[in-house]
């Protein structure tokens, strides 16, 4: 009869604990799949990222109680960045560290670009539905970020073309509010009205957000002899201008982009936003699943959905479908199938190009319209 060795059976003891405690942890941590929805949900810009939350929570719920994916059901994990760069950094890191390997988000271009870095690290996917500006997907940088709306030099020039062919304006004001963003698409509006040969920029300058009084601009404006204005940026400023643009008397028409159309610029501006033109994702009233998703928000919240609402569906969907056909949460995966696979979504058939931009999406004009944006046909 062998020796017993009382050592060897304590070390075999705790490689069976150690192993139990690691197949438990994996088990643990693959019972759900983590699907993160960043973006400003307090402060002046809640208005633009909530309806994305709302909408995540509809897909996710859809999704689960068929089931979920890959047989499991999917978790949301919700950060705020109050579209804040340095804000949004930390929002990426809180995120990545709770496990979260793809993200619905961030919602403006400035906070998105400062938390993709983090994300490439980690191997996060992103799927934005409302940061537009072009660098993002054009630059190369960021292979791991995707978006479900059209980028900015699109957006502008549709806006430069609406003011030069159908407004038929010779002199323009291009404003912006300094960040990437608003930047952004004025400079290339600023670009693309140079080359066009059939106007001018009068005035192009950048103003301080949440200012309380933009006069001198405004006074700038009307020295200059602009017909219309191009303003990049976000509601706030835009209705603080357009009200004391009013008051002055001033008829110049006022041309801006999806950062303004919005209701909540509506209800700010007032009766000062009557007859303001602004870029925005296409209508897509007449689909059945923008129906469906619209009614949906309604009956659950009471109230028409806000800005981006669709394309934060349409994100949630890509992603979680990209998943299904992937069989996978493998990043390499799961970044294939976005690119390979169409999904039937509220914006209609989409599908992403090489470079993250999505494929079926585009920018048209509303104007407001006896207090709603309408669609210029």
């Amino acid at each position: 009869m062998k020796k017993f060795d009382s050592r060897k059976v304590f070390g075999l003891c705790l490689i069976v604990l150690f192993s139990g405690f690691l197949f438990a942890g994996i088990g643990f941590a693959s019972e759900t799949i983590k699907l993160g929805v960043a973006g400003a949900h307090s402060g002046d810009l809640a208005s633009y990222g909530l309806p994305t939350v709302k909408a995540a929570e509809f897909v996710v719920k859809e999704i689960n109680a068929k089931g979920g994916v890959l047989g499991k059901q999917i978790e949301l994990v919700v950060e705020d960045d109050v579209c804040k760069p340095e804000v949004a950094t930390n929002t990426a890191t809180k995120l990545v560290s709770q496990g979260v390997k793809f993200v619905i988000g961030h919602i403006c271009s400035g906070a998105t670009k400062s938390a993709l870095g983090i994300y490439k690290d980690a191997k996060v996917i992103v799927i934005s539905p409302s940061a537009t500006n072009p660098e993002l997907t054009q630059s190369g940088a960021y292979p791991n970020f995707y978006r479900t709306i059209a980028s900015d030099d699109a957006q502008a020039r549709l806006e430069v073309d609406f003011a030069v062919n159908k407004l038929k304006v010779k002199k323009i004001a291009v404003l912006h509010d300094k960040g990437d963003y608003g930047k952004g698409l004025a400079e290339y509006a600023k670009k693309f009205i140079d080359s066009s040969n059939k106007a001018s920029v009068v005035l192009f300058e950048g103003i301080t957000p949440g200012a309380v009084d933009y006069s001198a601009v405004v006074q700038k404006i009307k020295r200059s002899g602009a017909e219309a204005v191009i303003y990049g940026g976000y509601h706030p400023e835009a209705s603080s201008i357009v009200a004391q643009m009013r008051k002055k008397k001033m008829k110049t028409y006022f041309i801006s982009d999806d950062g303004v159309k919005d209701i909540t610029f509506i209800k700010v501006a007032g009766k000062y936003a009557e007859g303001v033109y602004a870029t925005g994702p296409k209508d897509t009233s007449k689909n059945p699943l923008a129906i469906a998703a619209n009614e949906l928000h309604k009956k659950t919240h009471g109230s028409d959905p806000g800005a981006f609402f669709l394309n934060g569906y349409a994100a949630s969907q890509a992603v979680l479908n990209a998943i299904q056909k992937a069989g996978s949460t493998d990043y390499n995966a799961v970044s294939n199938a976005l690119k390979a696979h169409f999904v039937e979504t509220p914006l209609g058939k989409i599908k992403f190009d090489k470079k993250g931009d999505a494929i079926g999406v585009g920018f048209s004009i509303y104007q407001v319209q006896k207090g709603a944006y309408v669609e210029i046909k």
